[in-house]
């Protein structure tokens, strides 16, 4: 695909630091940046919020911290039945997979989420 792009473009992996997500991607460091393949400048700095890092760490705090007030109020259970962003989290409850991507990976059987949280106590 890098053929088919105009010459100059600029690629940046920000998934690099996980593996990556460009296939010709390789981490770079703030000191050394970028790399040119077929004309375009792949931009692959693993950490790239480490320039910033009092401004990276407020915005990860101000994004997390509702999650962590959540799970702490309310143990992990209850707050995984009431917000789906953290139900989405969840792989592996009580040794069953509840994840579709994990029991793909591994061919495993997927199981209901709803079927192994235990349920809300009265």
């Amino acid at each position: 695909m890098l053929k088919t792009m105009r010459p100059g473009t600029v690629l940046v992996d920000v998934a690099v630091d996980q593996g990556g997500c460009i296939e010709t991607c390789k981490p770079t460091t703030h000191e050394d940046p970028t790399f040119i393949i077929d004309d375009i400048v792949h931009y692959c700095v693993a950490n790239m919020p480490g320039a910033v890092p009092y401004t990276s760490t407020l915005a990860l705090t101000n994004a997390t911290l509702p999650y962590a007030v959540r799970l702490a109020n309310l143990g992990w259970q209850e707050a995984c039945r009431r917000d789906p962003a953290l139900r989405l989290g969840l792989n592996v409850v009580n040794g069953e997979v509840v994840y579709q991507g994990v029991a793909e990976a591994w061919n495993l059987p997927l199981v209901s989420v709803d079927s192994v949280l235990e349920p809300a106590h009265a």
